[in-house]
């Protein structure tokens, strides 16, 4: 058994940055102003958005959000089934840490080649347009 893995794939700034650009244009397009974080697979943030606009209480919603999908490497909020949100079903209460946990939907683990390299957290909206803004930003990494 080896010791080491290797040639993981990691998200990138440029990679945060165009998702968080994408999640921005969605929600631009829904006239619901958000703010939107992207971290790594560890939950740690690398670009953050709040539009004009956006409740300044959305702020931490949207980062535990994203650290949430991305420790529990599912999508937070109630059980979906994987032809939802294309990925495997998620198991109701996500939890970033023992003092974070968040069971509204809004937050999405990022995919590439089967492994989690980060994940978006949306907040400001309802629900369903935080998830949808969210799934904006998801769908970049879903076309590399």
């Amino acid at each position: 058994m080896p010791l080491v893995t290797r040639n993981h794939p990691k998200l990138t700034l440029e990679g945060a940055r165009t998702i968080l650009a994408a999640a921005e244009r969605r929600a631009a397009e829904i006239s619901v102003p958000m703010t939107i974080a992207v971290v790594d697979d560890g939950g740690h943030l690398l670009a953050f958005a709040r539009m004009d606009g956006a409740k300044p209480s959305s702020i931490v919603i949207s980062l535990v959000k994203a650290q949430a999908a991305a420790m529990r490497r599912a999508p937070t909020g109630p059980a979906m089934s994987g032809d939802q949100v294309n990925l495997p079903v998620a198991l109701g209460l996500a939890v970033a840490a023992a003092a974070h946990q968040t069971p509204i939907r809004g937050g999405i683990p990022l995919v590439v080649d089967g492994e989690v390299i980060g994940a978006i957290g949306v907040s400001a909206g309802t629900e369903d347009q935080d998830f949808e803004v969210a799934r904006a930003g998801a769908a970049v990494i879903e076309k590399t």
